[in-house]
């Protein structure tokens, strides 16, 4: 059989059943024989495969998603997307096409074939395994290959093709699967000495990170509630709480909810799971984080523990999930005190501060976030974006129910991510509401993709703040700048598109919102209809942004971010508390 109709045939028994392309050249076996075992999603652009394909792995139960894009072009297209996954350890195979064997370059000119681009050196950096197949692997070989993306510590694999070895003839051969490596686990006198640190410690908190499966926490949900555990997320561990739940406090980060910065930074005992604790988690001021806890952080990559930040006291490199099984399979009395007091705090800290300040006519992007809240189900599938004040207000104010899935991909932080991302996570979610929230400047980045979700008639909500431009590169030089304002808005050279006008070229029904939006029956309407809709939210471009996480100037003159515990405006909480 020809060798492209044999990777098809592995790759569906691999689990893939779907791959996001942009047809070429120099994929045409790829791409004509994958369409006999796996479902193709057409992209307009590759960075959209790549973003697509991500989010598709992230929100489906057990199928699998790739990307297969051309060469040349193709791959310089999509390295944004493996450089995302790359950093939030996320599974994405990407197949590259590349010009014949006998065209290759080799180094001795820069390019020979047609298109010719290094795609395997331009991966390297990004990649746990970039690589050219320049004859036909086995089947064994090929499964080792691929595995290697969904094998912690996740992240992009990326198989370089070559035209000639797409078409090559090979006798067939069935794809043996192999078992997964066992990962490590906690010895049982390490875990007994956490478990020791729980019983004994006053003021605990159990972090949870996107390292630890949703099912791992679906297992162990009623022993966390029985024992009235404190328990906080990371943004990429969010949906595995209700955002109710009794003994959940919250989501801290540099951009975190103020009350849950302030309750971790109380702890005495912080016990991280499946979390790298990167310096969005932790603060600038990492030194700060956690001043009078003891940091228990259990992760698969020894890397991430001998970083060097923050101060980490027992460092353990072990399989987060088995480790939380484990741990509260003990009995724990519950900490009743401090359980109250992390409650008050939550309590006392509105979700709405009233500094911000919001001009008239315009909707204020917290209100926004409250009502929109009130309109989802627990279904349905929630993607922010991935940068700029759209993305950092949901997470920090976004209470989720439980069932909800939600996906970022906040460690890039790149500008562009939603829409491309909303629709890997609608197709995988198999017709479930998806609901995308994204800023105007992110969106026009990715704007092509609207016909993806369209002639694919996916049920996606798409909700736009149009400020006016970038609104976080705007605050960026209104602070340090005076007000300079440079390709950040249309009177600075800042080209956006009259939204309204803008959807119909694709049969978008598209309508602003009222500021009282939740209780409109034509927004109601259009959200319980199926298909895609779009949602202009109006955003005051002199919007301001609080709590956040501000510079001071130390005694020697130098500047320090502040801990995640002193957001600007700083408050009395104390006080609060007294009067709550």
């Amino acid at each position: 059989m020809k060798y492209s109709d044999q990777i098809g045939a592995w790759l569906q028994q691999a689990g893939y059943t779907h791959y996001f392309y942009v047809g070429g050249g120099n994929i045409m076996h790829l791409t004509e024989s994958l369409d006999r075992y796996l479902t193709g999603v057409p992209v307009v652009h590759e960075v959209a495969a790549g973003i697509a394909a991500e989010y598709f792995n992230e929100i489906s139960d057990g199928e699998k998603a790739l990307a297969l894009v051309t060469a040349g072009p193709g791959q310089t297209n999509i390295v944004t997307a493996i450089s995302g996954a790359w950093l939030e350890s996320r599974e994405l195979l990407v197949l590259g096409g590349q010009v014949k064997t006998a065209d290759l370059a080799r180094g001795e000119v820069r390019s020979r074939g047609i298109q010719e681009i290094d795609g395997v050196e331009l991966m390297r950096s990004t990649t746990k395994l970039s690589t050219r197949l320049e004859k036909p692997v086995s089947a064994a070989e090929f499964y080792e290959l691929i595995e290697t993306s969904w094998t912690p510590r996740k992240g992009p694999v990326f198989l370089e093709i070559p035209l000639d070895v797409q078409a090559a003839q090979r006798d067939e051969e069935p794809l043996v699967q192999r078992k997964h490596p066992d990962l490590p686990i906690v010895d049982n006198a390490r875990l007994k000495e956490v478990i020791e640190a729980w019983h004994t410690s006053e003021r605990p908190i159990l972090l949870i990170g996107g390292g630890v499966n949703r099912e791992t926490v679906d297992a162990v949900r009623d022993r966390l509630e029985a024992f009235a555990m404190p328990v906080m997320t990371t943004y990429n561990g969010s949906d595995r709480m209700d955002g109710d739940a009794a003994n959940y406090f919250g989501r801290p980060n540099t951009w975190g909810q103020r009350s849950a910065n302030i309750i971790i930074q109380q702890s005495d005992l912080i016990v991280a799971l499946g979390t790298r604790l990167g310096l969005q988690q932790t603060g600038f001021n990492w030194q700060e984080f956690g001043r009078h806890a003891r940091i228990v952080q259990v992760d698969v990559d020894g890397a991430e523990l001998s970083k060097g930040h923050p101060k980490v006291d027992d460092a353990v490199c072990a399989d987060a999930n088995d480790f939380l099984k484990r741990f509260v399979s003990d009995g724990f009395e519950p900490k009743a005190e401090w359980v109250d007091k992390a409650r008050a705090i939550r309590n006392a800290v509105p979700r709405i501060e009233e500094v911000n300040q919001t001009g008239e006519g315009y909707l204020s992007p917290y209100e926004f976030i409250l009502q929109l809240e009130e309109l989802t189900a627990a279904d349905d599938l929630i993607v922010p974006c991935s940068s700029g004040s759209a993305f950092t207000l949901t997470m920090q104010l976004f209470k989720q129910k439980l069932g909800q899935r939600l996906v970022t991909n906040k460690s890039l932080a790149s500008m562009g991510y939603g829409l491309s991302g909303a629709i890997g996570a609608a197709i995988a979610g198999g017709g479930k509401r998806t609901f995308l929230i994204e800023g105007d400047g992110g969106f026009a980045q990715n704007m092509q993709e609207l016909g993806t979700a369209q002639i694919n008639g996916l049920n996606l909500k798409m909700f736009i703040f149009d400020d006016q431009g970038h609104a976080s590169i705007r605050m960026t030089q209104q602070n340090y700048f005076d007000g300079k304002y440079l390709g950040c808005d249309p009177k600075s050279g800042l080209g956006l598109p009259q939204w309204e006008k803008l959807f119909p070229a694709w049969d978008i029904p598209v309508m602003r919102l009222p500021v009282h939006f939740r209780d409109d029956d034509e927004v109601r309407r259009r959200l319980e209809q199926p298909g895609v809709s779009a949602f202009i939210v109006p955003i005051d471009p002199k919007q301001t942004y609080f709590p956040k996480i501000s510079s001071r100037v130390t005694e020697s003159g130098s500047m320090e971010s502040n801990p995640i515990d002193r957001m600007t405006p700083e408050i009395d909480y104390i006080g609060s508390l007294a009067n709550s």
